[in-house]
């Protein structure tokens, strides 16, 4: 592992490792260990006592934040007829169908942030699974993104909308504003994120549900939150 630079080993020297914090004072302090020349996105990262091995344990879903994520999202929305115009006058970025399925196999395009398709257009998104599944990308009924309402699912993208999924060592990371955000904007939106993963909670989970929470900017240290204390 390479060593941390001067800036992280300050800002390092405001959180103690071996204390639980609660939210507000996590807020506040991962505030004042962001020291990076630009505006740094804060992450939370929950540990969930559950096996995303198996099937009934898994936990994925889709929230919107109350004051969005600070980040400019780009939809790419395949779809067809009617459905095209629906796309575009919400505001979606990108709208099409088969080109743009060439598009990212030829030119391996990728700039945009999140996938939506309706279900009669699946068959065509599938021939992407092997370029969009890893990046996490492949639109999924789950998280709102395969779907006839399109308007409804851009607008909420774009208003701050993010999708929580368990990685392999069954930990979540959602980004949930910016550091230039107010505390309590910040805290609303830690929030609403942490409700929304507790009422996933899958009915084969046994034990400790939420096994670790932590707060961190992007350059940041990590600051460990009491799982107790996270709703309040």
């Amino acid at each position: 592992m390479g060593k941390k630079g001067k800036k992280y080993r300050e800002a390092a020297k405001l959180v103690d490792r071996e204390h639980l914090y609660d939210p507000t004072e996590a807020v506040e302090i991962s505030k004042k260990t962001a020291t990076a020349n630009f505006d740094e996105t804060v992450e939370v990262h929950i540990r969930l006592g559950v096996d995303s091995r198996h099937a009934d344990q898994q936990v994925r879903g889709a929230v919107v934040l109350p004051h969005g994520t600070g980040k400019t999202v780009r939809v790419l929305v395949f779809a067809k007829g009617e459905k095209i115009t629906e796309a575009e006058n919400a505001g979606a970025d990108y709208v099409g169908g088969e080109e743009l399925v060439a598009k990212i196999q030829g030119e391996n395009w990728f700039d945009f942030d999140v996938v939506v398709a309706t279900p009669d257009m699946m068959s065509v998104v599938g021939k992407l699974g092997r370029l969009l599944g890893p990046k996490g990308l492949m639109p999924n009924p789950k998280s709102g993104t395969v779907t006839f309402d399109l308007e409804r699912a851009i607008k909420e993208i774009k208003a701050g909308k993010v999708e929580y999924r368990l990685d392999k060592a069954n930990i979540i990371h959602v980004p949930i504003g910016k550091v230039s955000f107010e505390e309590g904007k910040l805290i609303d939106n830690f929030r609403t994120l942490l409700d929304a993963v507790i009422k996933a909670k899958p009915a084969a989970s046994k034990g400790q549900y939420l096994k670790s929470v932590t707060m961190a900017t992007t350059m940041g240290p990590g600051i460990k939150i009491n799982p107790a204390k996270v709703m309040e």
